[in-house]
């Protein structure tokens, strides 16, 4: 089996190879080649397998058309600006979240070998006034440039879909946390900042009141989501291609009471609230609660609690110790 990743410098893309070349294997079936593409090279990983890195722009016809020339069976289509990024660059954010992915839409059509797509798209695609918790049928209305882009890659991957060119799956992550290494561009990055720099030691700012709350998954549990959907039954998605996943819905207070319990007070005085209207004016539009039912039926998991996040951040980054 051909696997292609599209954003696999980031840290999803690394996470998902890494399991990728540890299990070896996907659905059953070995996996005999992996392609890894994104806009700056990724690291290979020492692999028993044939890895080719690719680097490049996805939003480049060419390039979209050369990724899909091996007809790769399963796609894994991460590339993508972030959410702050999308927002303060119109441009860019449609460079990349829209012609990006309909230049790869457009090349797997014309390879014509129909291969299984899993594409990450966002909860942001909701917004606005919307139930407590949104349910799986809720019409999406973005309130932001990031959750519309994401929206209208969805839309065409259902239509692509529905006509046969490939076999898409659109999963709406919750906010991904704790996100390892240095913070980006998202106007989520705060949730990961708020317990990845006190563990650390280092001091984070709050931008956002403490009694809001947001959905999250670990990165471990958001590659769980994608190994699910590259090789779940896709028949009872019918023309619904589009999932809400499930995570852990928790308020601002109560991550850094989780903090405080895996970590101790020390951590928790580290973290200073410094209000940010340009942040809050982004999250403020994001529903709080998923239903995400119709996922969790689907065999979709998330972590246990926000504690057991906090625990696969130190497990997974941190040696599996809790820095004095």
């Amino acid at each position: 089996m051909h696997i292609l990743i599209t954003g696999a410098a980031g840290m999803i893309g690394r996470k998902l190879t890494e399991r990728l070349v540890r299990d070896g294997t996907l659905g059953g079936r070995p996996v005999t080649s992996l392609t890894l593409h994104d806009v700056v090279p990724a690291a290979p990983p020492a692999a028993a397998l044939p890895v080719t890195v690719v680097t490049g722009d996805l939003s480049d016809p060419d390039a979209a058309e050369g990724l899909v020339a091996h007809r790769p069976e399963v796609i894994f289509h991460l590339a993508g600006v972030v959410s702050g990024t999308a927002e303060a660059n119109l441009e860019l954010g449609y460079a990349v979240n829209l012609q990006g992915n309909i230049a790869l839409w457009e090349a797997i059509r014309l390879a014509g070998h129909r291969p299984r797509v899993v594409y990450t798209s966002t909860a942001a695609v909701f917004g606005g006034a919307v139930p407590d918790p949104v349910p799986d049928d809720f019409a999406p209305t973005p309130m932001s440039s990031y959750g519309t882009q994401k929206l209208m890659a969805e839309l065409m991957l259902s239509d692509y879909s529905r006509r046969g060119f490939f076999d898409g799956v659109g999963l709406r992550l919750p906010t991904i946390c704790v996100r390892p290494g240095r913070p980006n561009g998202a106007a989520s990055g705060f949730f990961s900042g708020i317990i990845r720099e006190p563990l650390r030691g280092l001091p984070a700012v709050l931008p956002v009141p403490r009694d809001w709350v947001h959905s999250h998954a670990s990165p471990r549990a958001a590659v769980g989501f994608l190994i699910h959907a590259a090789t779940m039954d896709t028949a009872p998605l019918g023309a619904r291609r589009n999932l809400i996943l499930p995570g852990v819905a928790v308020s601002v207070g109560e991550q850094i009471a989780a903090l405080e319990r895996v970590a101790g007070p020390r951590a928790v005085a580290l973290i200073r609230e410094e209000p940010d209207e340009a942040v809050w004016a982004i999250v403020r539009t994001w529903p709080q609660r998923y239903e995400a039912k119709r996922a969790r039926d689907l065999g979709f998991r998330a972590d246990a609690d926000f504690d057991a996040i906090i625990r696969v951040h130190v497990e997974d980054e941190l040696g599996g110790v809790v820095p004095g």
